[in-house]
């Protein structure tokens, strides 16, 4: 993802003068970015009454105002996120963050320095399933690009 892609969006999560559609429509396009248009459209899809309050509030207040602030880049939120979905033992949000964290441009490499670090400063057995959670993630992602689809 280039750097002119995430610049496009960075303004909205602190220009007050926004408005709410604005905002989420902000939201979306950057969720789109961060996440993929399949895992977007899947969730998307499964919105009903019960979720699709919760899906806004997401769409706009994560993606549309935290996710496009200008003072980190994609990739550190990426780092920051991947660190506390792990801390709080989240681990599917985990696992689709990692994914996200390669979208944005993060190396297995630095991946597996964020989930070392995670390990001093959260949890070592909160790692340990972070790891494997990876590595399952990594196999998906080249099973997924071997048949062409999305990263």
């Amino acid at each position: 993802m280039s750097e002119n892609t995430q610049q496009a969006a960075q303004p909205i999560g602190h220009d007050m003068s926004a408005t709410s559609q604005d905002v989420f429509d902000a939201g979306m396009a950057v969720r789109r970015q961060v996440l993929g248009d399949a895992h977007v459209d899947r969730a998307e899809s499964k919105k009903d009454e019960t979720t699709e309050d919760f899906q806004n509030l997401i769409t706009r207040y994560a993606w549309g105002t935290i996710w496009t602030r200008p003072g980190l880049d994609r990739r550190m939120r990426s780092a920051v996120t991947i660190s506390a979905m792990v801390s709080g033992g989240y681990w599917e949000e985990a696992a689709m963050h990692i994914r996200a964290a390669l979208r944005n441009g993060l190396s297995r490499e630095e991946i597996k320095e964020i989930l070392l670090q995670t390990a001093i400063y959260s949890s070592v057995p909160a790692a340990n399933v972070a790891f494997k959670l990876a590595q399952e993630v990594f196999a998906q992602v080249d099973e997924d690009l071997a048949a062409g689809k999305e990263l």
